[in-house]
């Protein structure tokens, strides 16, 4: 009797568990995409994606938002004022403008290191806060070095209304317009650079032909006092110390 009883009880039915009331999908019209790892910092793979979308940048960000083109610009200008047409070879002069130009970005880039790409590596700042912050240098660089003239230029190029201050110049017009001041600063000591060349020239040429050697050309002649008057000048020491000065300002 008691094996029969014990087995009517495994064999009573379990009542159903009640299904819940399904609620109604709320949509906020919001997307939200979160790249950082459990404890805020971002994850290694998400680093290595920015750190090769940046290596894809840098050669024109070097070029365009730097001080690059402007001593790479005065150096071939150097170049060719001495009649040398590939002493030094251009990848020895754009090798001297980049690390020129890093020295002279040394500080913007500390600064860009400092209050944006480390907060951002530690989870203490997102990635568009960090890439505010890491503009905010950058900015204020080429804002110190474009002229009033090249911004007004290109606003009125672009159509745009005029803005109350350098500041709140939009990147796509402040960075045309730097390249233009920076371009037109080149030029600048490229012809003070030309004047003495020149000068040697005049002098070869007027020479020759008083001595009635105008077959033989000014440029052959004059050549080796160029460089002997380059040498005697210190005249790399000269450009170079100019080139920095000129951003001793900003």
């Amino acid at each position: 009797m008691v094996c029969v009883a014990t087995t009517a009880a495994h064999a009573a039915p379990t009542p159903p568990t009640p299904v819940p009331t399904p609620t109604a999908p709320t949509d906020s019209g919001d997307l939200t995409v979160s790249i950082n790892g459990p404890d805020g910092t971002p994850s290694s793979a998400v680093v290595t994606l920015i750190g090769i979308t940046l290596l894809s940048v840098a050669p024109a960000a070097l070029m365009m938002m730097t001080s690059f083109t402007k001593i790479f610009v005065v150096l071939a200008m150097t170049r060719n004022a001495l009649g040398l047409q590939s002493i030094p070879p251009n990848q020895v002069l754009a090798g001297l403008a980049l690390f020129l130009s890093l020295f002279i970005m040394g500080p913007v880039l500390t600064d860009i290191n400092t209050h944006a790409v480390q907060p951002y590596l530690a989870g203490h700042m997102t990635f568009d806060a960090a890439i505010q912050a890491a503009s905010g240098p950058l900015r204020g660089f080429m804002i110190a070095h474009t002229r009033q003239e090249d911004l007004a230029l290109m606003t009125r190029a672009a159509g745009l209304p005029n803005p109350k201050d350098p500041a709140s110049v939009g990147i796509t017009t402040l960075i045309p317009a730097f390249m233009i001041s920076e371009l037109r600063a080149a030029f600048i000591i490229g012809f003070v650079i030309f004047v003495p060349f020149l000068i040697i020239d005049l002098v070869v040429s007027a020479a020759l032909m008083s001595m009635g050697m105008m077959m033989l050309p000014p440029v052959m002649i004059s050549l080796p006092f160029k460089v002997l008057l380059f040498i005697l000048v210190d005249g790399w020491g000269i450009i170079i110390t100019a080139l920095i000065q000129s951003y001793g300002s900003g």
